[in-house]
């Protein structure tokens, strides 16, 4: 099946844009309230706040503009995975609170915040281990799974190879 403009570039720039957007936007904030952000930096075992503040700044600004362009996209965005994996380990650690799940409770937004990072990286693994593209049509065609082994029926044959 022929892929169009739209197939081909479109909508993969849109996906990398939306799911790299914040991050630019986050370095900024780390900018512009220095303080707070030193203080997180800080509240982690490691040492050097301010080195590790110059560097998820640099992070931030510079690879999601990498994922965009496609210039070394899958190294910057398995650094930006890894970024996100050890944020949400070291800054999100809900399990040290007791009742992060209560509605009140002092570890709830860091749950989420955990979660949300680990989903960022499963996108961010997505763009460095590529995929095969498709059409636009062709994805509306078989809707349901994107995975190679999406196309082999419950019996074991593979289905139609017109999917691709």
């Amino acid at each position: 099946m022929k892929m169009n403009f739209f197939d081909m570039v479109a909508i993969p720039l849109i996906a990398r844009v939306c799911l790299v957007v914040m991050f630019p936007f986050s370095a900024l904030d780390k900018i512009a309230h220095w303080k707070e952000a030193m203080q997180q930096a800080t509240s982690s075992f490691l040492p050097g706040g301010a080195v590790l503040l110059v560097i998820a700044i640099f992070v931030e600004f510079v690879t999601p503009v990498c994922i965009v362009i496609g210039w070394h996209d899958r190294l910057a965005a398995f650094v930006l995975a890894g970024f996100c994996a050890v944020t949400a380990l070291l800054y999100h650690p809900f399990w040290r609170y007791p009742h992060f799940w209560a509605k009140a409770g002092d570890g709830r937004s860091h749950f989420w915040d955990f979660l949300k990072n680990f989903g960022l990286v499963g996108g961010l693994l997505l763009i460095t281990v590529g995929g095969t593209p498709m059409s636009a049509s062709a994805v509306l065609k078989h809707p349901l799974s994107s995975a190679p082994y999406g196309s082999v029926s419950s019996m074991g044959s593979p289905a139609s190879s017109s999917n691709q």
